[in-house]
């Protein structure tokens, strides 16, 4: 059975780009909200099997998207290397901060399996009930992204802590990542054995760094888990999103392997055609806050990004995730937007 999404990332050109959004499971969706309170606890409901696959499914119903991707959270790693990790309503994650080296000690040197098989099991229950067409997704959060919550114990700030750490003890902050980059590599092969066939790796605080940092700290590490990953599964295509990293999308792509970069919505057009789409897949990359706008200013991003990347390997999606107030009534008209101009050429 044909997969656009899969195709897509695999080489293929397809004048009818796939579609999907990140963050598409999730509190924009009245039946999202009704399984979240009804499992209790984010974290309870990212390692309910039932109930992750049940809201990673909920979007294919409404919306016929060409992507699903597994419902979780990038500090399931941090979890299952045995730090506490907390989500405070309102308030975003909370974890133990590490501080600096010192706190390393509190890590086990590998995944939790009785936590990360529960993400695997999520895997399974979703591909038996996948629609034949539709490639399933997995992730796992970059190792300079997840550090910094790893470190300061919460986002923000521009992530000062982990840079603080990463410039006073380099070394120490280099077993840190080495740590994350093996748990990362176990971790995603796990969900390709579960069925997974694309995964992505999140960077979203790739763009905070200096140009010296994003290689040391975003585009090597990242290479190394793409390099562990293809070494076993050499036909999953792998994306790589580096939220912010401008023209250094060239650096990414360069020095990791990736089969697809995220775009996003600060990304410069012509930078991207010219020097990133002959070479790579691209994904993106349409503003949130235009998805939440709606109306014209929705359909004016909608088409930027189409005739933009469209004529290339194009996977349509956001710049970032959707935003929780995002009316449903938008989503659907930017996918019908995106499906006409497919059937149009």
């Amino acid at each position: 059975m044909h997969k656009p999404l899969l195709a897509v990332l695999k080489g293929g050109h397809a004048a009818s780009p796939p579609i999907w959004m990140m963050r598409q499971a999730g509190r924009y969706l009245p039946e999202y909200r009704a399984v979240r309170e009804q499992a209790g606890s984010f974290l309870d409901l990212c390692f309910n099997p039932e109930l992750a696959a049940e809201v990673t499914l909920q979007p294919l119903r409404r919306f016929g998207f060409d992507g699903a991707i597994l419902f979780s959270d990038i500090l399931v790693v941090p979890h299952a290397l045995g730090q506490t990790v907390a989500f405070e309503a309102g308030e975003g994650p909370r974890l133990d901060p590490l501080g600096d080296a010192g706190g390393l000690s509190r890590l086990s040197g590998a995944l939790d399996e009785a936590i990360v098989g529960k993400v695997y099991e999520a895997v399974a229950r979703i591909k038996e009930q996948l629609p034949e067409t539709t490639t399933l997704i997995g992730f796992c959060g970059a190792p300079w992204t997840v550090a910094t919550y790893m470190v300061a114990g919460r986002g923000g700030d521009d992530q000062v802590a982990a840079r603080l750490f990463a410039y006073r003890d380099p070394e120490g902050f280099s077993r840190l990542i080495d740590l994350i980059v093996e748990a990362s590599i176990a971790y995603l092969l796990g969900q390709i054995r579960a069925g997974v066939e694309a995964v992505q790796i999140f960077d979203t605080w790739a763009g905070v760094l200096p140009d010296a940092q994003f290689r040391a700290w975003s585009v090597e590490p990242i290479g190394r888990i793409v390099a562990g990953v293809k070494a076993v599964a050499p036909d999953i295509p792998v994306i790589v999103f580096p939220k912010g990293a401008g023209t250094r999308l060239a650096a990414t792509v360069a020095g990791t392997g990736a089969d697809a970069v995220g775009l996003d919505w600060t990304a410069d057009a012509a930078f991207v055609t010219r020097e990133i789409q002959p070479q790579v897949a691209v994904q993106g990359n349409v503003d949130p806050i235009a998805l939440l706008a709606g109306g014209k200013a929705l359909d004016a991003a909608v088409d930027a990004t189409l005739e933009a990347y469209g004529r290339g390997r194009l996977v349509f999606n956001l710049g970032h995730g959707i935003l929780p107030p995002t009316p449903i009534a938008h989503v659907e008209q930017m996918v019908a937007r995106v499906r006409a101009w497919r059937a149009a050429r």
